[in-house]
């Protein structure tokens, strides 16, 4: 559509006569994309991209639809019609369409008043019922759920990682394992360069969408790193690996801040950087080597794509897999070759949102795989947003590009940063990340918490005033910031004993229950939150020096292990911070100058243990 209406004079000059035309970055302005998306639904049935919408001066829309060629065809209305026509009713009837706007925005505002779908709960028949939902829509052959265009949905993974935790059902963990090994065995990773595209648009995970971003890789690698967690496979820990690879070779700014995405095409051809020829192949790494790296990885002749090949290892068993995991060689041979090539476009601009989740996840590497160059990415990522996209009153931006941070920070920005805080304090029990994450979680609260009704508005009471304020709690590419905020208000609550991030939570488990409820695997990272409130968790609370040896490895054992369902916090004799933060802790000592160990469950502690062996048989248990 940018090319054949935006771009074209003929269109251009009918719209600047008559129109003031406005395009909108839905990364940098989610708040307006998410109000005009639900108009467009309402009006036609179904969203997407683009997002094509006509208001009045007020902002009040009263048409709206997706793609419009420049003129007409095969039924479809064209934009030089469709303007032309608005054009003349704007002169003709004008008065008719500020009331049907008016009408569109007091239907909007009746229903989020109404909170959508009235107050209920979560329950574990509601947690079932998801399982149950993403059952049914599981592919038992490709992995996924639902039919092409396959999407990660990683959330839907991490979900199942805990029900079969809490619940023993062997399927859950089968059905995510499943998932896990087809996409990375698909065309949607990049198995030159690692990381993976946006979506597949076939069921076999072969052909994607080859759009790269930047929250998609840090969730997929958040679900691998459980997934080897949980396993011990070895595959999972290399495709995490390889994501983080990506993400610090190709996405990294010099100052430590994560880009957003990279385009799927190059030279104006949809994924002609990513695609080869068997002879190519060859002529890179040898008859012998190049034939061997074309079989494991589907490089045909014929091809798999449109006359070229995706390299895919679809259908390869597991010691197959790792025959291509031996080509590391021949791998990095083919990367420098492909690298010569012109790259897709690469969208620079940095999102505090985004980042949060990509802290996140590398916090989680850091911890499950004990990589320190890990923690110092996601430490300089934290010094980044903290100084360049926070103004001098604390309140975050959501955007940076060029030197300039634009934008006062969204529901997500808030939810997501404050998640990757407590995943980096998890990584280095430095409590001065804890400490941020309940400083950003008042201010969360501040600018977004309905007093009233409960929930999170998207945007914040300082923000500028649209025609509604929605609260977002549906987990669709990425979870909400709703949801995520949620498990965060309960994982504070548990490090700190604070009663009042605890009711919070259960407000939003009232306010949102009933559309939960309705469609609870639209919900999974909601589900997720839920579980750590309705199920037992424990506080896991370690006395020693931090860089002791006997404090290193109870530590080493409790990142060994996969508890979803728990919180840690380090307490070194006299740390007034933690103190301040988590008063109950103040009792907890060393035990005859060792390093201990207390597991305690509503903050009351079982005896403490010293001995690395003991503790891990406790943590088992």
């Amino acid at each position: 559509m940018e090319r054949e209406s935006f771009e074209d004079k003929e269109v251009a000059d009918l719209l600047n006569k008559h129109f003031v035309a406005v395009k909108v970055d839905r990364e940098e302005r989610p708040d307006v994309d998410n109000i005009y998306m639900t108009v467009c639904q309402a009006l036609t049935g179904h969203g997407g991209w683009p997002l094509t919408v006509i208001m009045t001066p007020d902002k009040n829309p009263f048409f709206a639809g997706t793609y419009f060629p420049k003129r007409g065809r095969m039924g479809m209305p064209g934009l030089m019609e469709i303007l032309k026509k608005v054009a003349e009713l704007w002169e003709t009837k004008k008065d008719q369409l500020i009331e049907s706007g008016d009408k569109i925005v007091q239907a909007m505002q009746t229903d989020i008043t109404a909170g959508l779908h009235g107050k209920g709960s979560v329950t574990k028949e509601t947690i079932n019922k998801g399982y149950d939902h993403l059952s049914h829509s599981f592919d038992p052959i490709y992995g996924g759920f639902g039919r092409a265009p396959k999407f990660p949905m990683p959330h839907h993974l991490l979900f199942l990682f805990r029900y079969r935790t809490l619940n023993g059902t062997d399927k859950a963990l089968k059905m995510a394992e499943k998932t896990l090994k087809c996409m990375h065995r698909g065309g949607i990773y990049d198995h030159i360069g690692f990381g993976f595209s946006r979506y597949s648009t076939d069921n076999r995970w072969l052909v994607p969408h080859f759009e790269k971003m930047l929250y998609d890789n840090a969730l997929l690698a958040m679900a691998y790193l459980e997934g080897y967690q949980i396993t011990g496979d070895e595959e999972y820990r290399r495709v995490a690996q390889g994501i983080f690879t990506y993400v610090l070779r190709d996405m990294t700014s010099d100052e430590g801040a994560f880009y957003s995405a990279e385009d799927a095409d190059s030279e104006g051809v949809e994924g002609k950087f990513y695609v080869w020829d068997a002879k190519e192949v060859v002529d890179v790494l040898g008859r012998e080597k190049g034939e061997r790296f074309c079989r494991l990885y589907d490089i045909t002749p014929d091809g798999n794509f449109e006359g070229k090949s995706i390299p895919n290892l679809i259908d390869r068993d597991d010691r197959e897999v790792y025959e291509a995991f031996s080509l590391e060689e021949k791998r990095r041979m083919l990367f420098e070759y492909r690298d010569k090539r012109i790259h897709p476009h690469k969208d620079d601009k940095v999102l505090t949102s985004w980042n949060g989740l990509m802290i996140a996840a590398l916090a989680m590497g850091a911890r499950i795989l004990g990589l320190k160059e890990y923690v110092q990415a996601a430490q300089k990522a934290v010094d980044f947003i903290l100084k360049k996209l926070r103004r001098q009153d604390g309140r975050l931006l959501a955007r940076y590009r060029d030197k300039e941070a634009a934008y006062l920070g969204y529901v997500d920005d808030y939810a997501f940063l404050i998640w990757g805080l407590i995943e980096l304090y998890w990584a280095t029990y430095d409590p001065c990340y804890l400490e941020k994450a309940l400083e950003l979680n008042d201010d969360l609260i501040r600018y977004f918490w309905d007093e009233k009704g409960g929930g999170l508005f998207l945007y914040g009471k300082d923000g500028e005033r649209l025609i509604t304020r929605p609260k977002e709690i549906y987990d669709g590419a990425m979870p909400s910031g709703n949801s995520v905020a949620t498990l965060n208000f309960l994982r504070l609550a548990r490090l700190t004993g604070d009663e009042k991030l605890e009711d919070m939570a259960g407000q939003q488990f009232e306010y949102f229950g009933a559309q939960v409820d309705e469609s609870p695997a639209s919900h999974t990272y909601f589900l997720t939150s839920a579980m750590f409130s309705i199920y037992p968790t424990k506080e896991i609370v370690l006395v020693g020096h931090r860089e002791g040896q006997d404090t290193q490895r109870l530590i080493s054992i409790l990142n060994g292990e996969y508890l979803p369902m728990s919180v840690s916090l380090l307490y070194s004799d006299g740390d007034k911070t933690i103190e301040k933060l988590a008063p109950f802790i103040k009792g907890q000592r060393m035990v005859d100058g060792k390093a201990a160990a207390y597991i305690c469950e509503n903050f009351a502690c079982q005896s403490p243990v010293t001995h690395p062996d003991v503790f891990k048989e406790m943590l088992k248990k």
